[in-house]
């Protein structure tokens, strides 16, 4: 089975990025069954961004993540900050530098 991977931006509310990165830093620290990488990154072109790299065992670790009361209670905590839409990429991680081959 594939390894389940997503880069995602996050639009911040103006002003807002670093508290919504704190938040992200947070999840980032957060044990969640399966997650092998969550990166989170600030952009350097857009001062509202920011970047989340992820890798899972599978698909279903990611979705079953968003069911732990930790998460959901960080995603509440980080709404207010969002301005809105996202953009995300799936991806099918194989190995690389801190990543054990697939």
């Amino acid at each position: 089975m594939d390894r389940y991977g997503m880069c995602g931006k996050i639009l911040a509310k103006e002003g807002q990025r670093d508290a919504l990165l704190e938040i992200l830093m947070e999840a980032s620290q957060t044990p969640m069954k399966g997650c092998e990488i969550y990166i989170v990154c600030k952009s350097p072109t857009e001062a509202d961004a920011i970047w989340v790299m992820e890798v899972w065992q599978t698909e279903a670790d990611n979705e079953a993540s968003f069911k732990l009361d930790s998460i959901k209670a960080l995603i509440t905590r980080a709404r207010p900050f969002m301005a809105g839409g996202t953009e995300s990429i799936r991806m099918v991680p194989m190995g690389g530098k801190g990543l054990a081959p697939a």
